[in-house]
């Protein structure tokens, strides 16, 4: 069973940048699309970004040119990258692959 361990949420102000993180366990992660989900109080979960193995990404329309998801085999990481944040965006953001999830990382935006 794959292992997410999600890292790099916090407190930044409106027009800042954060870059999250999650680390995969086992030998398959370069096999895996990858994923950032979020959830904010009183709504439902969305997808933020996705990447395949092969390195194609997608984003919801709500984060395009702000956020960047990118993939580092070598070390069984996923990243996203998060600039111009905005309050909107405070979230509960979670890494996924598989059905799995991580705990989640707080990233909270104040204005």
């Amino acid at each position: 069973q794959v292992q997410l361990v999600e890292s790099g949420g916090g407190l930044v102000q409106a027009g800042g940048s954060l870059r999250l993180s999650c680390a995969a366990s086992g030998t398959m992660f370069r096999f895996y699309g990858m994923g950032w989900h979020r959830q904010a109080p009183g709504k439902q979960r969305e997808l933020v970004a996705a990447i395949t193995s092969g390195g194609n990404t997608n984003y919801a329309d709500s984060v395009k040119g702000r956020f960047t998801i990118s993939r580092d085999n070598a070390k069984n990481t996923v990243y996203l990258q998060m600039n111009g944040l905005v309050p909107e965006d405070t979230a509960v953001y979670y890494c996924t692959t598989r059905s799995i999830w991580g705990q989640g990382t707080q990233v909270t935006v104040s204005s």
